[in-house]
């Protein structure tokens, strides 16, 4: 999971998502990165705390870092908040395959159609709870996808 900061919308992607995983028994690595490491070191914002803990997912360990090359090869599925953030992982790729990794999260939900999770920072909290329903249906077709690859 990858955006720009990694305070926001990929540590809150990151816990949904290992939370389905762990409710379906699948298992998989899942952690989130930062395209910058303007927040290296730092917990989630509060905001994104909050409406995890409201849906009963704890983000309050996770920890920015920024995404590195090394995750290519950590890693089977990228996906990224925003075409941005895309474009952004998508330079540091140095193969086709590195490339073929790096999908928009949306793309779960609306294959072909370049749906970004808007940044909630700038906003309120209406925007973390829209971007928490926009990821957790996201997690949601991911895991029934993997479901279906058993």
């Amino acid at each position: 999971m990858v955006c720009l900061g990694n305070i926001c919308r990929s540590p809150m992607a990151e816990g949904i998502l290992k939370k389905r995983i762990a409710a379906s028994g699948i298992q998989a690595l899942v952690d989130s990165a930062g395209t910058s490491a303007w927040h290296q070191g730092e917990a989630p914002d509060e905001r994104a705390i909050e409406i995890c803990l409201k849906y009963g997912t704890d983000i309050r360990k996770q920890r920015s870092r920024p995404f590195t090359r090394d995750d290519f090869s950590r890693f089977d599925m990228i996906l990224a908040m925003d075409r941005e953030n895309r474009r952004n992982v998508l330079a540091l790729a140095r193969t086709p395959e590195e490339r073929s990794k790096v999908s928009l999260i949306m793309e779960l939900v609306h294959p072909g159609r370049e749906v970004e999770v808007p940044d909630p920072w700038y906003g309120n909290g209406d925007g973390f709870e829209r971007v928490y329903r926009m990821l957790d249906e996201a997690a949601g077709c991911l895991v029934a996808e993997i479901g279906q690859q058993k």
